[in-house]
Protein backbone atom coordinates (compact mmCIF):
# COMPACT_ATOMS: atom_id res chain seq x y z
CA UNK A 1 0.00 0.00 0.00
CA UNK A 2 1.28 3.45 -1.20
CA UNK A 3 1.81 6.69 1.16
CA UNK A 4 -1.24 9.01 1.16
CA UNK A 5 1.46 11.80 0.15
CA UNK A 6 2.73 9.66 -2.57
CA UNK A 7 -0.73 9.76 -3.96
CA UNK A 8 -1.20 13.37 -3.65
CA UNK A 9 2.17 14.52 -5.31
CA UNK A 10 1.90 11.63 -7.93
CA UNK A 11 1.07 13.53 -10.74
CA UNK A 12 4.52 15.87 -10.32
CA UNK A 13 6.81 13.24 -9.73
CA UNK A 14 5.91 11.68 -12.89
CA UNK A 15 6.01 15.12 -14.95
CA UNK A 16 9.41 15.06 -12.74
CA UNK A 17 10.59 11.86 -13.83
CA UNK A 18 9.41 12.16 -17.54
CA UNK A 19 11.33 15.36 -17.79
CA UNK A 20 14.36 14.19 -16.49
CA UNK A 21 14.39 11.12 -19.31
CA UNK A 22 13.10 13.75 -21.95
CA UNK A 23 15.69 17.03 -20.98
CA UNK A 24 12.55 19.22 -22.09
CA UNK A 25 11.07 22.07 -20.24
CA UNK A 26 9.38 21.30 -17.18
CA UNK A 27 8.97 22.58 -13.99
CA UNK A 28 6.77 22.04 -11.21
CA UNK A 29 7.04 25.62 -9.59
CA UNK A 30 5.85 29.13 -11.01
CA UNK A 31 8.94 31.17 -11.51
CA UNK A 32 7.42 34.44 -12.14
CA UNK A 33 6.71 35.92 -8.27
CA UNK A 34 2.49 36.43 -9.59
CA UNK A 35 -0.28 37.10 -7.14
CA UNK A 36 -2.02 34.37 -10.37
CA UNK A 37 0.36 32.05 -9.03
CA UNK A 38 0.98 32.27 -5.77
CA UNK A 39 -2.31 34.33 -4.12
CA UNK A 40 -3.00 38.00 -4.01
CA UNK A 41 -1.53 37.97 -0.26
CA UNK A 42 1.09 35.90 -0.83
CA UNK A 43 3.68 38.66 -1.09
CA UNK A 44 2.66 40.78 1.75
CA UNK A 45 2.58 37.53 3.82
CA UNK A 46 5.95 36.18 2.66
CA UNK A 47 7.37 39.50 3.66
CA UNK A 48 5.76 39.49 6.70
CA UNK A 49 7.00 35.51 7.67
CA UNK A 50 10.74 37.76 6.86
CA UNK A 51 10.72 40.12 8.94
CA UNK A 52 9.23 38.33 12.20
CA UNK A 53 12.83 36.06 12.14
CA UNK A 54 14.69 39.55 12.56
CA UNK A 55 15.90 40.30 15.59
CA UNK A 56 14.50 37.15 17.53
CA UNK A 57 15.91 33.54 18.38
CA UNK A 58 15.03 31.09 15.63
CA UNK A 59 13.71 28.36 17.50
CA UNK A 60 14.10 24.59 16.11
CA UNK A 61 13.26 22.81 19.68
CA UNK A 62 17.31 20.62 18.41
CA UNK A 63 18.53 18.58 20.97
CA UNK A 64 21.45 19.01 22.65
CA UNK A 65 21.10 22.90 22.82
CA UNK A 66 23.49 24.59 24.62
CA UNK A 67 23.37 28.25 23.49
CA UNK A 68 22.57 31.04 20.81
CA UNK A 69 24.19 32.19 17.50
CA UNK A 70 24.30 35.55 15.37
CA UNK A 71 26.42 37.16 13.20
CA UNK A 72 25.20 37.26 9.90
CA UNK A 73 25.34 40.61 8.36
CA UNK A 74 23.28 41.75 5.37
CA UNK A 75 25.18 42.67 2.44
CA UNK A 76 22.48 45.43 1.63
CA UNK A 77 23.17 46.76 5.19
CA UNK A 78 20.08 46.54 7.02
CA UNK A 79 20.06 44.89 10.59
CA UNK A 80 18.79 41.04 10.54
CA UNK A 81 20.15 39.82 13.98
CA UNK A 82 18.87 36.72 14.47
CA UNK A 83 20.14 34.16 17.41
CA UNK A 84 20.05 30.45 16.11
CA UNK A 85 20.38 27.04 18.10
CA UNK A 86 23.94 25.93 19.16
CA UNK A 87 23.94 22.02 19.14
CA UNK A 88 25.98 19.42 20.21
CA UNK A 89 27.07 17.43 16.98
CA UNK A 90 27.03 14.34 18.93
CA UNK A 91 23.25 14.60 20.03
CA UNK A 92 22.76 15.81 16.54
CA UNK A 93 23.89 12.60 14.86
CA UNK A 94 22.46 10.42 17.69
CA UNK A 95 18.93 11.68 17.10
CA UNK A 96 19.15 11.45 13.51
CA UNK A 97 20.47 7.64 13.76
CA UNK A 98 17.53 7.07 15.94
CA UNK A 99 14.77 8.76 13.76
CA UNK A 100 16.46 6.49 10.68
CA UNK A 101 14.56 3.39 11.57
CA UNK A 102 11.17 4.90 11.12
CA UNK A 103 12.30 6.52 7.92
CA UNK A 104 13.64 3.51 6.49
CA UNK A 105 10.45 2.02 7.51
CA UNK A 106 8.14 4.31 4.97
CA UNK A 107 9.95 2.28 1.85
CA UNK A 108 10.74 4.56 -1.36
CA UNK A 109 7.46 5.54 -2.17
CA UNK A 110 6.54 6.99 1.58
CA UNK A 111 9.71 8.69 1.18
CA UNK A 112 9.10 10.56 -1.73
CA UNK A 113 5.72 11.52 -0.98
CA UNK A 114 6.88 13.42 2.58
CA UNK A 115 9.79 14.71 0.59
CA UNK A 116 7.62 15.86 -2.14
CA UNK A 117 5.02 17.41 0.36
CA UNK A 118 8.07 19.52 1.61
CA UNK A 119 9.02 20.78 -1.79
CA UNK A 120 5.16 21.85 -1.64
CA UNK A 121 5.24 23.53 1.32
CA UNK A 122 8.53 25.64 0.52
CA UNK A 123 6.82 26.68 -2.70
CA UNK A 124 4.42 27.99 -0.53
CA UNK A 125 6.72 30.39 1.58
CA UNK A 126 8.61 31.03 -1.59
CA UNK A 127 8.16 34.88 -0.68
CA UNK A 128 9.41 34.47 2.54
CA UNK A 129 12.56 32.51 1.12
CA UNK A 130 13.16 34.83 -1.11
CA UNK A 131 13.65 37.77 1.06
CA UNK A 132 15.86 35.66 3.49
CA UNK A 133 18.11 34.44 0.51
CA UNK A 134 18.49 38.34 -0.81
CA UNK A 135 18.91 40.08 2.29
CA UNK A 136 22.01 37.11 3.50
CA UNK A 137 23.38 36.87 0.03
CA UNK A 138 22.79 40.20 -2.24
CA UNK A 139 21.23 38.59 -4.77
CA UNK A 140 18.78 40.81 -6.67
CA UNK A 141 15.18 40.60 -5.82
CA UNK A 142 14.28 38.42 -8.78
CA UNK A 143 17.21 36.34 -8.77
CA UNK A 144 16.12 35.43 -5.57
CA UNK A 145 13.17 34.75 -5.78
CA UNK A 146 13.67 32.62 -8.75
CA UNK A 147 16.82 31.14 -7.83
CA UNK A 148 16.59 31.14 -4.36
CA UNK A 149 13.35 29.61 -4.62
CA UNK A 150 11.07 27.88 -7.26
CA UNK A 151 14.27 27.05 -8.99
CA UNK A 152 15.63 25.50 -5.83
CA UNK A 153 12.53 23.64 -5.32
CA UNK A 154 12.86 22.22 -9.14
CA UNK A 155 16.78 20.96 -8.01
CA UNK A 156 15.34 19.31 -4.90
CA UNK A 157 12.34 18.12 -6.38
CA UNK A 158 15.12 16.63 -9.68
CA UNK A 159 16.94 15.09 -6.84
CA UNK A 160 13.86 13.30 -5.28
CA UNK A 161 13.02 11.74 -8.86
CA UNK A 162 16.36 10.52 -9.66
CA UNK A 163 16.36 9.00 -6.07
CA UNK A 164 12.69 7.93 -6.62
CA UNK A 165 13.81 6.06 -9.86
CA UNK A 166 16.68 4.17 -8.86
CA UNK A 167 15.56 2.58 -5.97
CA UNK A 168 12.09 1.60 -7.92
CA UNK A 169 15.08 -0.86 -9.71
CA UNK A 170 15.09 -2.73 -6.42
CA UNK A 171 12.22 -5.17 -6.18
CA UNK A 172 11.17 -5.47 -2.63
CA UNK A 173 10.93 -9.67 -3.15
CA UNK A 174 11.05 -11.95 -5.74
CA UNK A 175 10.95 -16.06 -5.96
CA UNK A 176 14.22 -17.50 -7.18
CA UNK A 177 13.95 -20.77 -8.88
CA UNK A 178 16.90 -22.39 -10.28
CA UNK A 179 15.97 -26.10 -12.50
CA UNK A 180 18.03 -29.19 -11.60
CA UNK A 181 17.10 -31.33 -14.22
CA UNK A 182 15.38 -34.65 -13.16
CA UNK A 183 15.78 -33.27 -9.57
CA UNK A 184 13.25 -31.01 -7.79
CA UNK A 185 14.22 -27.25 -8.16
CA UNK A 186 16.08 -25.21 -6.02
CA UNK A 187 13.50 -22.37 -4.64
CA UNK A 188 13.90 -19.59 -2.60
CA UNK A 189 12.42 -16.42 -1.23
CA UNK A 190 14.33 -13.35 -1.31
CA UNK A 191 14.10 -9.97 0.01
CA UNK A 192 15.78 -6.69 -0.97
CA UNK A 193 15.79 -3.74 1.61
CA UNK A 194 16.38 -0.28 0.67
CA UNK A 195 18.90 0.71 3.50
CA UNK A 196 20.56 4.41 3.86
CA UNK A 197 24.06 4.69 4.51
CA UNK A 198 24.08 6.73 7.38
CA UNK A 199 24.24 10.76 8.33
CA UNK A 200 23.94 13.23 5.31
CA UNK A 201 26.14 16.44 5.87
CA UNK A 202 24.75 19.18 3.85
CA UNK A 203 27.91 22.11 3.72
CA UNK A 204 26.05 25.15 2.10
CA UNK A 205 27.56 27.93 0.56
CA UNK A 206 26.78 31.46 1.05
CA UNK A 207 25.46 32.65 -2.35
CA UNK A 208 22.98 30.08 -3.22
CA UNK A 209 22.25 28.68 0.21
CA UNK A 210 18.87 27.38 -1.29
CA UNK A 211 20.01 26.54 -5.19
CA UNK A 212 23.10 24.98 -4.30
CA UNK A 213 21.46 23.04 -0.83
CA UNK A 214 18.42 21.52 -1.52
CA UNK A 215 20.12 18.69 -4.23
CA UNK A 216 22.21 17.19 -1.93
CA UNK A 217 19.64 17.62 1.05
CA UNK A 218 16.69 15.87 -1.04
CA UNK A 219 19.02 13.43 -2.66
CA UNK A 220 19.85 11.92 1.08
CA UNK A 221 16.44 12.21 2.40
CA UNK A 222 14.45 10.59 -0.15
CA UNK A 223 17.03 7.56 -0.26
CA UNK A 224 16.65 6.95 3.29
CA UNK A 225 19.19 9.20 5.20
CA UNK A 226 18.82 11.43 8.23
CA UNK A 227 20.16 14.68 7.39
CA UNK A 228 22.47 17.73 8.56
CA UNK A 229 22.30 20.84 7.86
CA UNK A 230 25.59 22.75 8.22
CA UNK A 231 24.89 26.52 6.84
CA UNK A 232 27.51 28.93 5.34
CA UNK A 233 27.72 31.54 8.12
CA UNK A 234 26.97 34.48 5.92
CA UNK A 235 23.89 33.16 4.95
CA UNK A 236 22.10 30.76 8.11
CA UNK A 237 18.49 32.28 7.88
CA UNK A 238 17.07 30.28 4.33
CA UNK A 239 18.96 27.10 5.46
CA UNK A 240 16.81 27.23 8.89
CA UNK A 241 13.84 28.14 7.56
CA UNK A 242 14.08 24.97 5.03
CA UNK A 243 14.91 22.74 8.34
CA UNK A 244 11.97 24.10 10.11
CA UNK A 245 9.79 23.43 7.49
CA UNK A 246 10.95 20.03 6.79
CA UNK A 247 10.67 18.97 10.61
CA UNK A 248 7.13 20.12 11.18
CA UNK A 249 6.52 18.38 7.71
CA UNK A 250 8.05 15.31 8.98
CA UNK A 251 6.27 15.61 12.42
CA UNK A 252 3.02 15.97 11.07
CA UNK A 253 3.51 12.18 9.27
CA UNK A 254 4.64 10.30 12.56
CA UNK A 255 8.43 11.03 12.03
CA UNK A 256 10.98 11.91 14.28
CA UNK A 257 12.06 15.55 13.67
CA UNK A 258 15.42 15.29 14.66
CA UNK A 259 16.01 13.13 11.11
CA UNK A 260 16.90 16.68 9.75
CA UNK A 261 18.46 19.04 11.75
CA UNK A 262 20.74 22.39 11.31
CA UNK A 263 23.83 22.53 12.62
CA UNK A 264 25.54 26.22 12.89
CA UNK A 265 28.53 26.92 14.48
CA UNK A 266 31.28 29.97 13.50
CA UNK A 267 34.23 27.37 14.38
CA UNK A 268 36.06 25.41 11.36
CA UNK A 269 37.11 22.74 14.24
CA UNK A 270 33.75 21.63 14.56
CA UNK A 271 32.55 21.45 11.39
CA UNK A 272 35.57 18.93 10.88
CA UNK A 273 35.30 16.79 13.01
CA UNK A 274 31.23 16.65 11.94
CA UNK A 275 32.24 15.95 8.64
CA UNK A 276 35.06 13.06 9.70
CA UNK A 277 32.61 11.30 12.17
CA UNK A 278 32.30 8.09 11.79
CA UNK A 279 28.19 8.48 11.37
CA UNK A 280 28.47 10.50 8.54
CA UNK A 281 27.98 8.46 5.37
CA UNK A 282 27.92 11.25 2.73
CA UNK A 283 28.82 14.94 2.58
CA UNK A 284 27.71 17.45 0.00
CA UNK A 285 29.83 20.71 -0.18
CA UNK A 286 29.67 24.18 -2.28
CA UNK A 287 32.51 26.06 -1.71
CA UNK A 288 36.47 27.08 -2.00
CA UNK A 289 38.86 24.58 -3.24
CA UNK A 290 41.22 24.52 0.02
CA UNK A 291 38.00 23.30 2.67
CA UNK A 292 36.54 20.79 -0.31
CA UNK A 293 39.75 19.34 -1.08
CA UNK A 294 40.30 18.86 2.60
CA UNK A 295 36.94 17.32 2.86
CA UNK A 296 37.98 14.87 -0.27
CA UNK A 297 41.42 13.96 1.04
CA UNK A 298 40.06 13.65 4.92
CA UNK A 299 36.62 11.95 4.69
CA UNK A 300 37.33 8.66 4.14
CA UNK A 301 34.16 7.43 5.90
CA UNK A 302 31.95 9.46 3.70
CA UNK A 303 31.26 9.65 -0.32
CA UNK A 304 31.92 13.26 -0.88
CA UNK A 305 29.94 15.55 -3.64
CA UNK A 306 31.89 18.44 -3.90
CA UNK A 307 31.50 21.48 -6.11
CA UNK A 308 34.43 23.73 -6.07
CA UNK A 309 36.12 26.93 -7.39
CA UNK A 310 36.60 26.46 -11.52
CA UNK A 311 38.03 29.23 -14.61
CA UNK A 312 34.97 29.03 -16.63
CA UNK A 313 35.62 30.55 -19.95
CA UNK A 314 34.88 31.41 -23.22
CA UNK A 315 36.13 31.02 -26.85
CA UNK A 316 35.20 34.34 -29.34
CA UNK A 317 36.36 33.03 -33.05
CA UNK A 318 33.58 34.84 -35.47
CA UNK A 319 30.14 35.98 -35.23
CA UNK A 320 26.99 37.19 -37.40
CA UNK A 321 25.35 38.54 -34.51
CA UNK A 322 28.23 41.11 -32.91
CA UNK A 323 25.91 43.01 -31.09
CA UNK A 324 24.05 40.23 -29.76
CA UNK A 325 26.92 38.77 -28.67
CA UNK A 326 28.04 41.51 -26.78
CA UNK A 327 24.83 42.35 -24.98
CA UNK A 328 24.44 38.14 -23.81
CA UNK A 329 28.11 38.40 -22.38
CA UNK A 330 27.12 41.79 -20.84
CA UNK A 331 24.17 40.34 -18.73
CA UNK A 332 26.27 37.30 -18.24
CA UNK A 333 29.11 39.41 -16.24
CA UNK A 334 26.85 42.02 -14.80
CA UNK A 335 24.71 38.91 -13.32
CA UNK A 336 24.71 38.99 -9.51
CA UNK A 337 27.91 40.73 -9.66
CA UNK A 338 29.78 37.69 -11.09
CA UNK A 339 29.31 35.89 -7.62
CA UNK A 340 28.08 32.40 -9.27
CA UNK A 341 30.29 29.58 -9.81
CA UNK A 342 28.64 29.51 -13.70
CA UNK A 343 29.89 33.01 -14.76
CA UNK A 344 32.37 33.70 -17.49
CA UNK A 345 35.74 34.45 -15.91
CA UNK A 346 38.41 34.36 -18.92
CA UNK A 347 37.30 35.40 -22.61
CA UNK A 348 40.07 34.06 -25.20
CA UNK A 349 39.78 36.39 -28.31
CA UNK A 350 42.51 36.01 -31.28
CA UNK A 351 45.29 38.78 -31.62
CA UNK A 352 44.16 39.28 -35.31
CA UNK A 353 40.66 39.74 -33.78
CA UNK A 354 37.14 38.08 -35.33
CA UNK A 355 35.22 38.34 -37.64
CA UNK A 356 31.50 39.67 -37.53
CA UNK A 357 28.70 40.60 -40.18
CA UNK A 358 30.06 44.19 -39.91
CA UNK A 359 33.52 43.48 -40.94
CA UNK A 360 36.58 42.05 -39.21
CA UNK A 361 37.14 43.74 -35.21
CA UNK A 362 40.10 43.93 -34.13
CA UNK A 363 40.95 42.41 -30.53
CA UNK A 364 41.65 46.08 -29.14
CA UNK A 365 38.07 46.88 -30.93
CA UNK A 366 36.18 43.75 -29.19
CA UNK A 367 37.52 44.79 -25.81
CA UNK A 368 36.25 48.48 -25.93
CA UNK A 369 32.86 47.22 -27.80
CA UNK A 370 32.34 45.05 -24.86
CA UNK A 371 32.90 47.40 -22.09
CA UNK A 372 30.57 49.55 -23.74
CA UNK A 373 28.14 47.28 -24.04
CA UNK A 374 28.17 46.23 -19.51
CA UNK A 375 27.99 50.46 -19.26
CA UNK A 376 25.54 50.80 -21.46
CA UNK A 377 23.21 47.30 -20.06
CA UNK A 378 24.00 48.99 -16.85
CA UNK A 379 23.05 52.45 -17.47
CA UNK A 380 19.86 52.52 -16.43
CA UNK A 381 20.01 52.55 -12.43
CA UNK A 382 16.78 50.16 -12.06
CA UNK A 383 17.81 47.63 -14.06
CA UNK A 384 21.73 47.72 -12.59
CA UNK A 385 20.52 47.36 -9.10
CA UNK A 386 18.30 44.54 -10.01
CA UNK A 387 21.22 42.73 -11.96
CA UNK A 388 24.07 43.42 -9.56
CA UNK A 389 22.19 42.71 -6.58
CA UNK A 390 25.36 43.47 -3.98
CA UNK A 391 28.89 42.67 -3.20
CA UNK A 392 28.87 39.69 -0.17
CA UNK A 393 32.12 39.65 1.24
CA UNK A 394 34.71 42.20 2.27
CA UNK A 395 37.39 39.55 0.61
CA UNK A 396 35.27 39.99 -2.81
CA UNK A 397 35.38 43.70 -2.43
CA UNK A 398 39.12 43.50 -1.68
CA UNK A 399 39.93 41.69 -4.93
CA UNK A 400 37.75 44.15 -7.27
CA UNK A 401 39.93 46.47 -5.91
CA UNK A 402 43.49 44.85 -6.63
CA UNK A 403 41.87 44.67 -9.82
CA UNK A 404 41.45 48.46 -10.79
CA UNK A 405 44.76 48.67 -9.78
CA UNK A 406 46.17 47.31 -12.94
CA UNK A 407 48.03 44.81 -10.77
CA UNK A 408 46.32 42.43 -13.33
CA UNK A 409 46.38 43.97 -16.35
CA UNK A 410 45.14 46.61 -18.15
CA UNK A 411 42.02 47.87 -17.14
CA UNK A 412 39.73 48.41 -19.94
CA UNK A 413 36.66 48.92 -17.61
CA UNK A 414 36.88 49.42 -14.40
CA UNK A 415 34.39 48.86 -11.68
CA UNK A 416 32.61 51.58 -10.25
CA UNK A 417 30.76 51.72 -7.04
CA UNK A 418 26.66 52.63 -7.56
CA UNK A 419 24.62 54.14 -4.56
CA UNK A 420 21.35 51.98 -4.20
CA UNK A 421 18.62 54.48 -2.70
CA UNK A 422 16.77 51.53 -1.33
CA UNK A 423 19.66 50.71 0.41
CA UNK A 424 22.14 53.45 1.26
CA UNK A 425 24.07 50.26 3.57
CA UNK A 426 24.67 48.31 0.06
CA UNK A 427 28.29 47.75 -1.64
CA UNK A 428 27.21 47.68 -5.36
CA UNK A 429 29.95 47.33 -7.68
CA UNK A 430 29.80 47.07 -11.89
CA UNK A 431 31.77 44.81 -13.18
CA UNK A 432 35.70 45.23 -14.23
CA UNK A 433 37.27 43.75 -17.70
CA UNK A 434 41.08 43.73 -17.82
CA UNK A 435 43.22 42.66 -21.13
CA UNK A 436 46.19 40.29 -20.79
CA UNK A 437 48.26 38.13 -22.69
CA UNK A 438 47.47 34.33 -22.83
CA UNK A 439 51.25 34.34 -21.37
CA UNK A 440 49.91 35.24 -18.32
CA UNK A 441 48.58 32.78 -17.14
CA UNK A 442 49.33 33.59 -13.10
CA UNK A 443 46.63 36.61 -13.53
CA UNK A 444 43.31 34.91 -14.95
CA UNK A 445 44.13 31.10 -14.18
CA UNK A 446 43.34 31.43 -10.56
CA UNK A 447 39.40 31.61 -9.70
CA UNK A 448 38.85 35.26 -8.90
CA UNK A 449 35.64 35.61 -7.67
CA UNK A 450 33.39 38.35 -7.85
CA UNK A 451 32.52 40.94 -11.09
CA UNK A 452 36.24 40.26 -12.75
CA UNK A 453 37.13 38.88 -16.19
CA UNK A 454 39.45 38.71 -18.40
CA UNK A 455 39.60 39.25 -21.91
CA UNK A 456 43.24 37.25 -22.69
CA UNK A 457 44.37 37.46 -26.26
CA UNK A 458 45.80 34.78 -27.98
CA UNK A 459 47.51 33.52 -30.76
CA UNK A 460 44.32 32.21 -32.73
CA UNK A 461 41.29 30.27 -32.81
CA UNK A 462 43.00 27.00 -32.69
CA UNK A 463 45.36 27.88 -29.54
CA UNK A 464 42.45 29.17 -28.00
CA UNK A 465 40.61 26.16 -28.40
CA UNK A 466 43.41 24.37 -26.95
CA UNK A 467 44.04 26.76 -23.78
CA UNK A 468 39.79 26.39 -23.13
CA UNK A 469 40.64 22.51 -22.75
CA UNK A 470 43.28 22.97 -20.78
CA UNK A 471 42.33 25.51 -18.34
CA UNK A 472 39.53 23.07 -17.39
CA UNK A 473 41.35 19.95 -17.67
CA UNK A 474 43.62 21.47 -14.96
CA UNK A 475 41.96 24.24 -12.86
CA UNK A 476 37.98 22.88 -13.36
CA UNK A 477 35.17 24.54 -15.03
CA UNK A 478 31.74 24.23 -14.88
CA UNK A 479 30.83 26.33 -17.78
CA UNK A 480 32.72 27.06 -20.97
CA UNK A 481 30.96 28.88 -24.16
CA UNK A 482 31.96 29.76 -27.77
CA UNK A 483 31.28 32.04 -30.80
CA UNK A 484 31.59 31.00 -34.17
CA UNK A 485 30.14 31.02 -37.67
CA UNK A 486 32.29 27.92 -38.38
CA UNK A 487 31.33 24.35 -38.04
CA UNK A 488 35.05 22.63 -37.81
CA UNK A 489 35.42 25.32 -35.13
CA UNK A 490 32.20 24.67 -32.99
CA UNK A 491 33.53 20.97 -33.63
CA UNK A 492 36.91 20.98 -32.58
CA UNK A 493 35.77 23.00 -29.46
CA UNK A 494 33.02 20.79 -28.74
CA UNK A 495 35.54 17.55 -28.98
CA UNK A 496 37.50 20.15 -26.70
CA UNK A 497 35.00 19.67 -24.09
CA UNK A 498 34.34 16.40 -24.60
CA UNK A 499 38.20 15.35 -23.19
CA UNK A 500 38.05 18.14 -21.01
CA UNK A 501 34.29 17.22 -19.59
CA UNK A 502 32.66 20.73 -19.43
CA UNK A 503 29.41 21.67 -20.44
CA UNK A 504 29.23 23.87 -23.53
CA UNK A 505 27.04 26.76 -24.99
CA UNK A 506 27.50 27.93 -28.22
CA UNK A 507 26.57 30.97 -30.33
CA UNK A 508 24.17 32.41 -26.84
CA UNK A 509 22.65 35.46 -28.22
CA UNK A 510 19.54 35.69 -27.04
CA UNK A 511 17.74 35.38 -23.51
CA UNK A 512 19.50 32.36 -21.95
CA UNK A 513 23.18 33.12 -20.63
CA UNK A 514 26.13 30.43 -20.01
CA UNK A 515 26.11 30.93 -16.25
CA UNK A 516 22.16 29.65 -16.28
CA UNK A 517 21.27 26.58 -15.74
CA UNK A 518 17.74 24.90 -15.91
CA UNK A 519 17.12 21.97 -12.95
CA UNK A 520 15.37 18.85 -15.53
CA UNK A 521 17.09 19.66 -18.33
CA UNK A 522 20.75 20.88 -17.83
CA UNK A 523 23.70 18.80 -16.32
CA UNK A 524 25.10 21.15 -13.58
CA UNK A 525 28.69 20.49 -13.56
CA UNK A 526 30.20 17.26 -14.81
CA UNK A 527 32.08 15.44 -12.22
CA UNK A 528 34.61 15.26 -14.64
CA UNK A 529 36.99 17.88 -13.75
CA UNK A 530 38.05 19.59 -11.12
CA UNK A 531 35.79 22.09 -10.58
CA UNK A 532 32.52 19.49 -9.41
CA UNK A 533 33.40 15.60 -9.18
CA UNK A 534 29.23 15.49 -9.03
CA UNK A 535 26.15 16.71 -11.41
CA UNK A 536 23.34 18.14 -10.44
CA UNK A 537 21.62 15.83 -11.11
CA UNK A 538 22.31 12.16 -12.26
CA UNK A 539 21.82 8.48 -11.44
CA UNK A 540 25.55 8.87 -9.88
CA UNK A 541 24.54 11.77 -7.33
CA UNK A 542 21.88 9.61 -5.93
CA UNK A 543 22.51 5.80 -6.34
CA UNK A 544 25.82 5.76 -4.06
CA UNK A 545 23.37 6.79 -1.04
CA UNK A 546 21.47 3.80 -0.43
CA UNK A 547 22.49 0.25 -0.10
CA UNK A 548 20.02 -2.86 -1.01
CA UNK A 549 20.60 -5.36 2.16
CA UNK A 550 18.72 -8.68 1.20
CA UNK A 551 17.90 -11.94 3.62
CA UNK A 552 16.48 -15.19 1.61
CA UNK A 553 15.44 -18.66 2.59
CA UNK A 554 14.40 -21.80 1.11
CA UNK A 555 10.63 -22.21 0.69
Amino acid sequence: MTHPLFEKHQATLEGAVAAIASRAYWSAYPEMPSPKAYGENAAEEGKKAFEAHLGKAFELGQPGQSGWLAGEKSPYGIALDVQYPVCDPEALIAAGQAAMKGWQALGADGRTGICLEILDRLNKQSFELAHAVMMTTGQGWMMAFQAGAPHAQDRGLEAVAYAWREQRFVPAETVWEKPQGKNPPLVMKKHFEIVGRGIGLVIGCGTFPTWNTYPGLFAALATGNPVIVKPHSNAILPAAITVRTIRAVLAENGIDPNLVSLCVTDKRATTKGLATHPAVKSIDFTGGNVFGQWLIDNCRQAQVYAELAGVNNIVIDSTNAYKAMLGNLAFTLSLYSGQMCTTSQAIFVPAAGIETEDGPKSYDEVCADLAKAVERFLGKPEVAHAVLGAIQSADTLERIKLANSGELGKVVLASSKLDNPDFPGAEVRTPVLIACDAADERLYMEERFGPISFIVKVADTAAAIALSERVVSTHGALTAGIYSTKQDVIDAMTEATWRSKVALSINLTGGVFVNQSAAYSDYHGTGGNPAANASYADSAFVANRFRVVQRRYHV
